[in-house]
């Protein structure tokens, strides 16, 4: 059995596109396929956590009630839909949810652990870590062993990442609640600096993203991504590796933000990312503004290109002394 075709969210109807926004996004990609993308409903997917399950196991407990499409880059992850008429949509309400044996994650959202590849008995920084999707990916893929620092700047955000690491049987956490930029005096193998954005690979998610999003909203956060990941690369051992995302497709967030990054640090190296997805041409021209040849080697990622959410990966290596 295959998943349904894609349907547009009967509240797109109501939702106006600002004309600065489509002038910008008319430019970057073509708008009438990302306009119609990113209106539609986002398909509901899963990660098998391999801390609690196999995926083989987790497959047939599953695939009598439920059509599970492996999602390409990711092993662990599919696509999941219902085989009854009701087409049941409250996945977090399966016993497999609540026995921590899946997470619902965004198919997308699976690219960034996938790409920082941390391993076995290694010391890791999630910088931004809540609500834990990426956290718990990342403890799967380390098979508990080694640390992982846990951080984020909001109480009840951390709340939640308490939930979901107690769920998904993570035991090589540790949790903590501030800024990013003020680590210090640490020094870590691999960083992921899954970085607050303005979120506009997420419309079809949250159409409320198109109300709120102003022009110079991305120059705004870009003040706060650029010192994140700057300090993140303080912290990172020589040798080490950094992963830097963000679900918003603004330049100003993503290969201006790279950009400026590797004109700042001479020791760092953007490393080419091989998955098997669809991807699109990183932007290397905005607003009258070149950037590096190097970001030809990010990973941006259209809502139209896999029927996801938007995603912007870019993968940093610091040179050995």
């Amino acid at each position: 059995m295959q998943l349904s075709p894609p349907k547009t969210n009967p509240n797109a109807e109501k939702l106006e596109f600002k004309q600065k926004f489509i002038d910008r996004y008319t430019k970057l990609t073509d708008w009438d396929t990302f306009k119609r993308f990113s209106l539609y409903f986002l398909r509901k997917s899963i990660r098998v956590n391999t801390l609690k399950i196999s995926v083989e196991d987790l497959v047939a407990r599953l695939e009598n009630d439920w059509i599970l499409e492996p999602i390409p880059w990711c092993k662990e992850g599919f696509w999941i839909e219902h085989k009854g008429e009701e087409k049941r949509r409250d996945i977090g309400n399966l016993l497999e949810h609540q026995l921590g044996y899946i997470y619902i994650q965004e198919a997308a959202s699976m690219i960034p652990p996938l790409v920082l590849d941390p391993q076995p008995g290694e010391r890791v920084l999630d910088m931004c870590a809540a609500p834990g999707s990426k956290t718990t990916q990342l403890a799967a893929m380390m098979q508990n062993k080694g640390i992982i620092v846990g951080n984020d700047v909001s109480g009840i955000r951390l709340a939640a990442l308490g939930v979901n690491i107690q769920r998904c049987g993570v035991e090589n956490i540790i949790t903590t609640k501030m800024r990013g930029h003020y680590f210090k005096n640490m020094e870590f193998d691999r960083i992921l600096v899954d970085a607050p954005c303005s979120g506009t690979g997420t419309i079809r998610k949250s159409l409320k993203t198109i109300e709120m999003w102003n022009p110079n909203y991305g120059i705004f956060l870009s003040k706060t991504q650029k010192p994140l990941l700057q300090t993140a690369f303080n912290l990172l051992k020589p040798g080490g590796t950094i992963v830097y995302s963000t679900c918003t497709l603004e330049p100003d967030e993503d290969e201006c933000v790279i950009d400026w990054f590797l004109k700042q640090n001479p020791n760092a190296k953007l490393e080419p990312i091989d998955l098997n997805i669809k991807c699109s041409p990183p932007v290397t021209e905005f607003k009258g503004k070149t950037y590096s040849d190097e970001v030809k080697k990010t990973l941006r990622i259209w809502p139209q290109d896999n029927d996801t959410e938007g995603f912007f990966v870019a993968k940093i290596k610091k040179l050995e002394e």
